[in-house]
Order: C-alpha cells, then sequence, then structure tokens
C-alpha cells in the first residue's frame, strides 16, 4: 500500500524484474537466488527456524491489506504529510533495529546516496504522501484497488523504458483489461458520477510513481553490491528525511493526540513498513519472488473488506467485479512464457 508502498518499497528490491511485484507496489528482493542457498529442506532458513511461510504470507497479506485503512483512521486527526512522517519514522525504527543486530552497515559513496535519495521520493515519500491525500476524500477500498493497478502502469512504462522487457499479446491484453476494470471500478458508464476525481487520480499518481520507482532503480543501483537490508535501511532514512523538511513547510505542530489515529500511523509504521518489508525479504529468499509476489494480488481483497466490515464503507456491484478484471489484468501483464 501505501508503504507503498509501498509500500515497503525499497531500492534493494527495485532491482529485481518488474514482474516480482509485493504489494502497495513493492517488488520482491533481488537477492532471491542467492538466498536461497540457505534454506534448508524443511523450508526454513538455515539456522532460523520460524513460522511456516504460508502463514507469513498470510499475516503480510493482512499487514498490507488493512494499511489503507490505517491510512483512513491516521488522517483523521493527523495532516496526510503527518500520517506518511509517522510512518516513515517508525518504519526505519524497525530497520535500523534490525541492521544493528545484524551489524550491518549503511552503503557508502555519495553517488550511491544520491540514487537511494530518488528512490526514496518515488517509492516511499510521494506514494505514500499521495495515498494519504487521496484517502482525505476516497474510501479505503477504492484506495486498495488502485493500489492493485501498479503492475499495469509498470508494463505500460516497461515497454518505454526497457528495451530489454519485450511485450507479448498476453501481457498486452492483460493492460487493455487491467485499465478496462478500472473503469469498471470507477462507473465510467455512470459518468463517474458520486466520484470525487481528485483523490482518485491521486492515488492512481501513487500507484504510478511505483514503477517509476523500480525503472529508475533497476537501471542505477541493480547489482550494487551492498545488501537488501543495507539499501532499505538507507532509503527509509532518506524518506524520513525528505518527509521532514516538507511537512512544516505545509502543516502545523498539532494541538492534540487522539489515541486512536496515533496508534494507526504507529502500526502502519511499524507494521506496514517496516516488518512487512523483513517479512517480504524472508519469503523471496524461502520460495523465491515468483510465489512471493502472488501477496499483491490478497491485498485489494482484505482491503476492502477492512473498509467496509470496519468503518462501515458503501459498496456497489462494481467495486469487487472491476477489481476482480483489475487483477486478472495485472497477473497476466506479469506472465512470461515458459521455457523447456
Amino acid at each position: 500500500m501505501s508503504n507503498p508502498p509501498p509500500r515497503s518499497g525499497s531500492a534493494a528490491t527495485a532491482s529485481a524484474p518488474l514482474r516480482s511485484t509485493g504489494a502497495e507496489g513493492r517488488p520482491a528482493p533481488p537477492a532471491a537466488a542467492a538466498d536461497r542457498s540457505s534454506v534448508t529442506p524443511s523450508g526454513h532458513p538455515a539456522g532460523r527456524p520460524g513460522l511456516d511461510w504460508r502463514v507469513r504470507f498470510g499475516i503480510l497479506s493482512l499487514i498490507w491489506g488493512f494499511s489503507f485503512l490505517l491510512i483512513k483512521v491516521g488522517t483523521d486527526a493527523y495532516a496526510p504529510f503527518q500520517v506518511t512522517l509517522g510512518r516513515l519514522v517508525f518504519g526505519t525504527a524497525v530497520v535500523a533495529a534490525v541492521l544493528v543486530v545484524k551489524r550491518e552497515r549503511l552503503p557508502r559513496g555519495a553517488r550511491t546516496w544520491l540514487h537511494l535519495a530518488v528512490a526514496a521520493l518515488f517509492l516511499n515519500a510521494l506514494p505514500f504522501s499521495l495515498f494519504a491525500y487521496a484517502e482525505l476524500t476516497i474510501p479505503s477500498t477504492l484506495a486498495g484497488i488502485c493500489n492493485a493497478t501498479s503492475p499495469l502502469w509498470g508494463m505500460a512504462l516497461s515497454l518505454v523504458a526497457l528495451s530489454e522487457d519485450r511485450p507479448t499479446r498476453r501481457r498486452v491484453a492483460g493492460l487493455g483489461i487491467g485499465f478496462f476494470g478500472v473503469l469498471t471500478v470507477l462507473g465510467a458508464w455512470q459518468g463517474f458520477s458520486g466520484l470525487d476525481l481528485t483523490g482518485t487520480v491521486l492515488a492512481l499518481l501513487a500507484s504510478l510513481c511505483y514503477p517509476i520507482g523500480w525503472i529508475y532503480v533497476r537501471r542505477t543501483l541493480a547489482g550494487s553490491g551492498h545488501s537488501n537490508l543495507s539499501l532499505t535501511g538507507a532509503q527509509l532514512l532518506l524518506a524520513t528525511a525528505e518527509l521532514a523538511v516538507v511537512t512544516p513547510m505545509f502543516t502545523s505542530l498539532p494541538t492534540s493526540f487522539p489515541l486512536v489515529p496515533l496508534l494507526a500511523v504507529v502500526a502502519l509504521g511499524a507494521l506496514g513498513t517496516g516488518l512487512a518489508f523483513l517479512l517480504q525479504y524472508a519469503l523471496v529468499s524461502e520460495v523465491g519472488p515468483t510465489t512471493a509476489q502472488m501477496v499483491t494480488y490478497f491485498v485489494p481483497v482484505i482491503a476492502t473488506a477492512a473498509g467496509v466490515a470496519v468503518l462501515g464503507e458503501s459498496l456497489s456491484w462494481s467495486t469487487p467485479v472491476g477489481a476482480v478484471i483489475v487483477l486478472a489484468g495485472a497477473a497476466l501483464t506479469q506472465s512470461r512464457p515458459r521455457h523447456p
């Protein structure tokens, strides 16, 4: 999601192929092939027994699916930039703690940090903020479905920006089907009546930010030699700094701190950004990016269910039908021909 995401939307993960996307447009870590050498026959990483990967897959789906609800609750009391800044602060804290425990250092080199600053803008700071602003006027269910369009944007952009990513008839068909699903969700045949156009456009632009960030990272940071954890820690730190500069320009300090929205922001950062990245990285290392990326297709379902059940958001028939069409199109755009 939204963290986003992204959402956690990291430079480390973004150097993987565009089809390896996670929720909130987050791509799967590229080091999967190398890391799988540390997996034991039992399916757990060597020396680190834990929950079955299917359980962690379900937890990750729930975390990212509920991220849109948490954004909605957070913006009830705090400005969108404040929600995003809080999200990044708590998410960065979680990843930083893991960096300290693992005794990993942040990457070095001004050039690497410059590229990471751009990645932080497009994969964290900008999409997280756009989703927060979007949910001021649109339901969290619609924001979650808009997030699912990231693979469609990625497919469209890769045709232009990545010469090695050749289109196939199936993938082009998926692109058309996916955007037909978007029109269905938005009720195009009714002239988009009852729809807040500004909020919807902001949510779609947030989803567009992720593939822009992936392509940039793929061209600049792929094969940098730094660990995924190190790159992501630096990226989240830079995104936090970017929001720390921007937020005071557009908002003033809150006069009160309502508990429920505050807890929503804390959960959004610590769980939806920090813990979610760690879960995703472990999943890709254990079962590979193809399986891990399937979380993308559960997120809008969970986001819709959470918005309706918890927030009482209304749901017309076109929303779930359009969402299914969007996900079907997104799945086709991520397909590749099978080789013997």
